[in-house]
């Protein structure tokens, strides 16, 4: 799969207005210009920030916030209120804008001139003023937008803009993302069942389904040929168990592992796809559920939900394009089993077969062992623990009236012990503030069971992300307590009720 960020790019826009005179409006250019270069030279930002000529009339801002949203290669944009920019000339253009926008507000120098200010310099250099004026016009329309405050050069800030810019690429990947659904969801199941059609209209996404058997009708045409192709590469990449290996006794079962991989990857690249599930429950003539083919799809950068988790699916996808060159991975994640001796309290997650390898560094194990599950042949797996890392796990569900994203920052950690009977990838990680806290809080949010595990992203960025989708999120931190949490979630519940009503 190719990067994400190929050909994307974030528009710069600056503000000011024609009383300034000639002189001056060059120098806005200038010095608005040295902002989008200290930003591209920090190194940090994962698409370029293009500066664009500065706009002074609502003419102008209109077509600009225009040219935007109608190009599909700008994830978002920027705007800086570099001198006095009357506000109401900003209200066209803002209200006909539907890209993410971030509102930096920042000035040309980092320190007062002491020795030297004057009026000249003062009506030059003004951005507080103006960034005020701006700042007013955005809350009166209620436009949804982040704010960064600080010089180009702090590296902090250069760090936010850089979120901003993921963030606004998870929002452009929902958009362009389509989800295959290979059969429905496990049955009884009430978490990962939603409304597609409210999905589409607040996040863009396509969510459909195809039948088990298209696939098996894949399966069954790939070729003997690229199979052994793609054996040789799992031998560069993996340790293979003895019995899997080309003298091994179990050695057609990762020959169809294999041949599955190959179907999936093609079936999905036809309908240009980027995320998909499946469901043990519903396999058809599949021999095996797919557990290798989801973990090397998913470490190419797919999304992936099980049991037809399509939500999940999306956030995987979303946290794999927001997280891209960063250390780390992303994941379909599952709490399956707690620690609670006291002070060593932890979480273990994992699932049947289709933890990403790319939370980790080091090289898996390529392993076949029973399901007791799924009624089908044993299926063959990575078998892998963790790095440990920073991390955040984030679930969506539906509220009925509303998506709701739940976040718990987390601390992935290397197992104290070794668990040399449990033949699946897992992660284990302690949960902010505490196990308790945590457990607590993300039960009365009513947080999904699957999660998307991220140890490349903060929460920042999904915070960011929220508020482009104009989506709750409910957050649980070092700083949560249960009190103040569960207060959260009624305020919100009242919140969200009385402004989908408007």
């Amino acid at each position: 799969m190719t990067s994400f960020y190929d050909s994307r790019e974030v528009w710069f826009f600056t503000g000011s207005q024609d009383l300034y005179g000639e002189d001056t409006l060059k120098q806005v250019a200038d010095q608005s210009q040295q902002v989008v270069t200290l930003l591209n030279e920090s190194g940090l930002m994962p698409a370029p920030i293009v500066w664009k000529p500065v706009l002074k009339d609502s003419d102008s801002i209109r077509r600009a916030m225009l040219d935007a949203s109608g190009d599909d290669s700008v994830l978002g944009v920027i705007t800086w209120m570099h001198t006095f920019s009357p506000a109401k000339m900003w209200i066209r253009g803002l209200e006909v804008l539907t890209k993410p926008m971030l509102h930096l507000a920042t000035q040309a120098d980092v320190e007062i001139p002491w020795d030297s200010i004057d009026m000249d310099f003062m009506n030059l250099n003004q951005a507080a003023h103006g960034d005020r004026e701006y700042g007013y016009i955005l809350a009166r329309l209620g436009v949804a937008h982040a704010t960064v405050v600080g010089h180009a050069s702090n590296p902090n800030v250069a760090r936010k803009v850089s979120r901003w810019i993921r963030a606004a690429a998870g929002w452009a990947a929902a958009h362009e993302l389509r989800v295959v659904r290979f059969g429905d969801n496990m049955r009884n199941v009430a978490v990962t069942e939603g409304d597609k059609t409210e999905a589409e209209r607040r996040l863009g996404v396509s969510v459909n389904t195809w039948g088990v058997n298209d696939l098996v009708e894949a399966v069954e045409a790939v070729s003997d040929a690229d199979i052994d192709t793609l054996l040789d590469e799992y031998d560069e990449l993996y340790d293979i168990a003895p019995e899997l290996k080309k003298d091994g006794e179990r050695h057609d079962s990762l020959r169809y592992a294999a041949r599955q991989e190959i179907a999936m990857r093609s079936f999905l690249e036809a309908r240009g796809a980027c995320a998909f599930t499946t469901n043990f429950e519903d396999l058809g003539a599949l021999r095996q559920l797919p557990g290798l083919a989801v973990q090397r799809l998913t470490a190419d950068g797919y999304g992936f939900g099980a049991e037809g988790d399509w939500k999940t699916a999306v956030l995987v996808r979303i946290a794999k394009v927001m997280g891209e060159g960063l250390p780390g991975g992303a994941s379909l994640m599952e709490d399956y089993t707690y620690n609670l001796v006291q002070g060593e309290e932890m979480i273990l997650g994992a699932h049947m077969l289709e933890v990403c390898p790319s939370l980790t560094q080091s090289r898996p194990r390529l392993e076949i062992h029973p399901l007791s599950i799924g009624d089908r042949e044993d299926p063959v797996r990575l078998v892998f623990n963790a790095d440990a890392r920073p991390g955040v796990v984030v679930s969506l569900a539906d509220m009925r009236d509303r998506f709701r994203l739940t976040a718990n920052a987390v601390d992935v950690i290397e197992p104290p012990h070794d668990m040399p009977k449990l033949p699946v990838a897992r992660a284990m990680w302690k949960p902010k503030p505490d196990l308790y806290t945590s457990v607590e809080a993300w039960l009365t949010a009513g947080g999904a069971h699957h999660t998307a595990m991220s140890t490349q992203i903060d929460v920042e960025t999904w915070q960011m992300f929220a508020v482009m989708a104009q989506m709750e999120l409910l957050v649980i931190d070092e700083d949560t307590t249960a009190r103040s949490f569960a207060d959260h979630v009624r305020w919100n519940q009242v919140y969200y009720r009385l402004a989908e009503g408007l």
